[in-house]
């Protein structure tokens, strides 16, 4: 097909494919209708690679597309070895991305949207470290088809927001080009655009047959190629249609296709060869084709192939389950997606694994109730794992009779100690203890010394945790430990010995860090992802709590990455939040809200959007701007559903601010401090909540009765006693600009308190700084600070996650190619945002950094 009216698109391409072979990584995202010429544009680009090595895979239209599909299809290209199923997605990221540092390259990957959730992954590991590497990506899509849960929005979403990667959208052809192409024909090109939208690939189809009738549709052209066939080869046809990745040569001659066959075929222009197999020169044209099928012919087609793929040795679940799906052959739809399930299982590809097992589940045949029910609660472990929280929790629940049909207490004691975690991390806490306190009955009335015994107190003890019920939760979890070491089993091992230490660091002990550090190592080296990501949630949760922000800073670079790898979006859900709270606490609030906007607007767990919320709330109100009215209820609503004073405390706190930040009289604060403040009887794991609520009470002229405070935290005390300076200096030293402002605000010294102000105006604080100079002008202090100008304020708080990573390195005097090396940025990159750190910060050069890294928080 003629290119026409895609100069600029071309260009673009062909600019990022002379980057690549300069070694400045970056790429291309198309996009554009069935037939818009998205793969006709790669293509010609392709042509003149610029000295690139050209790698072009595609994503399969299978019902749930095999995990890392593009990639097992171009591993030998890559000259890499990817073993199904059997390779970690981190080890698939390592591997692909040294082969690519290797040589230059032209990786193309296609028809994204029908890319599985491991694959994403790998692409966004690649983007990220793009400007690094001599790469050309180009990836293809329909948008139309890629909502806002699709795999690929992350991606997509990457990709708009790299300096190096350029979006193209390609329109329909105008009449003139129309014109150019019918030229010669007897075709009216007013005619042919009208009834083609412009669309390239119908209009050259029509163009193919000028002298027949114009068709009505992109069918009626393309069948048009096959109206001379006989019903044997139409017969092949078929076949091929009902293969949507592709059909392999090895299962050619098992199918009875001869070379004959395949010339005749090849006449039609329908088939093209890619991938080791026959595909259809466009999916517009294996639709056409797959039309052509009698109603009830589908099924027969797939059971021929699936025979065919048997019979050669195939060994693709993924494949074969679509095959015996449409087949209706139940006995290896389900045998196959098990297996299916199982390799995306291993490679950490929890998406897709758990569509196989729905899969498998609806193609169960089986009188036992028992086999059923275990295999949806494998089913309600993978919905978990990847934010379907809900959908978990109704499959847990429908095995409860089945349970019971069975007679299997044991069974009945796993599944409600399984829904006992998902109504905790759903925010239903009352439910979640019912549950498990349940699970444990059960079990202890079947095996009391089984592991289901076992596992249902480790979870009551961790829920009694949750709640600050130490001596309970430890008291349940030795309970757990007898069991593990009875049994030997390393899971519960390691269950029971994190919530020890974690009951442990929450209560103040310096050495508990240390050990459930180890723990998560432990967990890490036996390949339990899930325990160990749910291990760095709860010590990154009390680093920040606890207040080591550079400490917790080092936990996110590790667990978060290992969220993505492990494809375990609940637990990156959790811990985004906590990244938002920290970096609401360093004064860097841009980025606190770009992470509490990504909390809030995924569906994932509710337990994790209380901080969220409150930074979305706090935020604004600390700069003078309107914010989202019903963030400050919500996060109360939220925190009395999950019942713990770690979040009640937080949110009452954080009223009391905005009461003291407007003037304006807040009910809740007057009536709910006593009950708030009743839950603490001196318990360590809450006195820096406490603490913070103690404070602000006395700035809003508020009693404060707490019991024994000189057990709080040292900054606190040190605020209570009047020692205002101190507890500055020591929030200064922990890297907590608005904290050190307001302790200097507090004092009675007219330096101070304008020091404070100053701090404030240079943090971006607009409306607390307003409500420090109010007050100094109330008690007749002349010396407050004026208000600075928009274009003279530094302002920290404005960095991006990005931007923060930059100015954190350009603090330790990193160059600004070593900062692209280290951030798998380009140079050019690296300059426009080390330009945007130094405006934001009001600062000069790059020396004025290093110079006030800790005054900025960069340190």
């Amino acid at each position: 097909m003629r290119l026409l009216e895609r100069d600029h698109e071309l260009g673009v391409i062909r600019s990022a494919l002379a980057a690549a072979s300069r070694g400045e990584g970056g790429g291309v995202a198309v996009s554009g209708e069935p037939g818009a010429g998205k793969s006709t544009l790669i293509g010609a680009a392709a042509t003149d690679p610029v000295g690139l090595r050209v790698v072009r895979g595609g994503c399969d239209p299978l019902r749930t597309p095999r995990p890392l599909g593009p990639f097992l299809d171009t591993a030998s290209e890559l000259d890499i070895e990817l073993l199904a199923g059997d390779e970690a997605l981190t080890t698939v990221c390592e591997k692909v991305y040294d082969a690519l540092r290797a040589t230059p390259t032209l990786l193309v990957v296609e028809d994204l949207h029908w890319v599985d959730a491991a694959s994403v992954e790998v692409l966004r590991f690649l983007t990220h470290r793009s400007g690094s590497l001599p790469l050309a990506l180009v990836v293809s899509y329909r948008d139309h088809e890629i909502g806002p849960r699709h795999p690929a929005r992350a991606l997509l979403g990457d990709l708009a927001r790299d300096d190096g990667f350029t979006t193209l959208a390609l329109d329909p052809l105008s009449i003139g080009a129309v014109e150019q192409l019918v030229a010669g024909t007897a075709l009216a090109a007013d005619q042919v655009h009208q009834v083609t939208g412009g669309n390239p690939f119908f209009v050259a189809e029509v163009v193919k047959d000028p002298d027949r009738p114009l068709p009505a549709s992109v069918r009626d052209a393309v069948l048009a190629r096959a109206a001379d066939l006989d019903d044997a080869d139409l017969d092949v046809l078929q076949l091929v249609a009902a293969a949507p990745d592709r059909l392999v040569d090895r299962v050619l001659p098992a199918l009875g296709v001869d070379l004959p066959t395949l010339r005749r075929l090849q006449e039609t222009g329908l088939l093209d060869r890619a991938r080791g197999g026959l595909v259809f020169r466009h999916e517009l044209a294996r639709q056409a084709v797959e039309t052509t099928v009698p109603a009830g012919g589908s099924a027969d087609l797939h059971a021929r192939l699936l025979a065919a793929m048997e019979r050669v040795g195939m060994d693709e679940p993924a494949v074969l389950t679509h095959h015996a799906v449409a087949a209706h052959d139940r006995e290896r739809a389900f045998r196959y997606a098990r297996a299916a399930a199982d390799d995306a299982v291993r490679a950490a590809a929890h998406t897709e694994a758990a569509a196989f097992l729905e899969t498998a589940l609806d193609h169960l045949v089986t009188d036992d109730p028992r086999e059923r029910a275990e295999l949806t609660l494998e089913l309600a472990f993978q919905l978990y794992m990847t934010s379907r929280l809900r959908e978990a929790i109704d499959h847990v629940e429908s095995t409860m009779t089945l349970w019971e049909s069975a007679d299997d207490a044991a069974g009945l004691a796993a599944a409600h100690e399984m829904v006992a975690v998902f109504e905790y991390y759903n925010a239903r806490a009352e439910q979640a203890r019912s549950h498990a306190d349940h699970a444990s009955d059960l079990a202890r009335s079947a095996a009391p010394e089984d592991l289901v015994f076992g596992s249902a107190q480790a979870t009551r003890g961790y829920l009694a945790y949750r709640r600050g019920e130490y001596d309970r939760a430890l008291q349940w979890n030795d309970d757990a430990s007898r069991v593990a070491v009875r049994m030997g089993d390393d899971q519960l091992t390691l269950r029971s010995r994190f919530l020890h230490a974690a009951s442990d660091l929450a209560k103040g002990s310096g050495d508990a860090r240390a050990q459930l550090a180890d723990w998560i190592e432990a967990a890490r080296s036996l390949d339990l992802d899930e325990l160990a990501s749910t291990g760095y949630s709860n010590l990154v949760s009390l680093d920040v709590e606890q207040r080591r922000f550079r400490a917790a800073e080092n936990v996110l670079g590790e667990s978060l990455p290992f969220t993505v790898e492990k494809d375990i979006p609940i637990c990156r859900h959790w811990q985004t939040g906590v990244r938002s709270r920290l970096h609401f606490s360093q004064g860097h609030w841009s980025a606190a809200l770009e992470d509490a906007g990504a909390v809030l607007i995924d569906d994932g767990m509710p337990l994790a959007m209380v901080w969220p919320l409150l930074v979305s709330a706090l935020v604004p109100l600390r700069r003078g701007e309107a914010g989202p009215e019903l963030a400050l209820d919500e996060a109360a609503d939220l925190a009395a559903r999950i019942g713990e004073p770690m979040m009640r405390i937080p949110v009452h706190t954080a009223r009391v601010e905005s009461a003291w930040t407007t003037g304006d009289p807040d009910p809740h604060v007057g009536e709910g401090t006593p009950d708030v403040l009743a839950s603490y009887d001196g318990d360590p794991a809450l006195s820096w909540a406490v603490g913070d609520l103690v404070v602000w009470l006395r700035r809003l002229g508020l009693p404060t009765p707490v019991p024994d405070p000189e057990r709080l935290p040292e900054p606190y005390r040190l605020s209570l006693s009047g020692r205002h300076d101190e507890a500055a200096a020591w929030w200064h030293r922990t890297g907590d600009p608005f904290a050190e402002a307001m302790a200097w605000g507090d004092s009675e010294d007219p330096a101070h308190r304008s020091r404070g102000v100053e701090l404030l105006d240079r943090l971006g604080a607009v409306g607390t700084a307003d409500r420090r100079r109010a007050e100094l002008r109330r008690d007749g202090i002349a010396t407050a600070p004026a208000k600075p100008r928009a274009s003279t304020r530094a302002n920290p708080g404005g960095l991006t996650n990005r931007q923060l990573d930059v100015a954190r390195l350009v603090a330790r005097g990193f160059t600004n190619a070593e900062i692209a090396e280290r951030l798998y940025i380009s140079p050019k990159t690296t300059d426009h945002h080390v330009s945007a750190v130094l405006m934001k910060l009001g600062l000069g050069n790059r020396r004025q950094v290093v110079v006030r890294a800790d005054e900025l928080g960069l340190a």
